[in-house]
């Protein structure tokens, strides 16, 4: 167990389930794909039973990936609505939302960003995971204070979280 002298390492998630065991997401798999199998519009790589980004081996079969399948029918696991940003702060958050995602995607493939858009002056970020949105609202607080509203979905594979900025 660690100390809570020792700071956790930076970017990486912590231990523990956003949700119960029992709730899979749906876009993955039920049987694992051939290996070796590549994504063919992001060119992620299935390798030892699980996606990773590297280089595609020789005779590689197309399959698309879960993270592509939810993009295409833009059916999110993860929405951060980012309640009223001013004006100033718009560009920054975008630039915050980016920067988290490079990293999660970084080492976890599946963890992208699927949209940001305005509505009703929110931002509102779909995901194709439950774990990319908390990371998210975890940094606004960070940078930029306000409230964070988690709420998971009991019965399926989703997250809602809403970031009110300080008044």
């Amino acid at each position: 167990m660690r100390s809570p002298r020792q700071p956790r390492p930076s970017g990486r998630r912590i231990a523990g389930r956003a949700q119960q065991d029992a709730i899979r997401d749906p876009y993955q798999a039920q049987h694992k794909p051939s290996e070796p199998a590549t994504c063919p519009k992001c060119g992620a790589v299935y390798h030892r039973g699980r996606w990773q980004w590297r280089t595609a081996p020789e005779g590689a079969q197309p399959h698309l990936c879960p993270a592509c399948h939810r993009t295409a029918e833009r059916l999110p696991a993860g929405i951060v609505t980012l309640h009223r940003p001013s004006p100033n702060q718009r560009e920054q958050v975008v630039g915050l939302v980016r920067n988290e995602e490079a990293a999660e995607k970084g080492e976890h493939p599946l963890n992208r960003v699927i949209a940001i858009e305005e509505a009703d002056g929110n931002l509102v970020v779909s995901t194709t995971d439950i774990h990319l949105p908390r990371r998210i609202a975890e940094a606004l607080k960070r940078a930029y204070h306000g409230e964070v509203e988690m709420h998971f979905d009991e019965d399926a594979y989703f997250v809602r979280i809403d970031w009110h900025p300080p008044n």
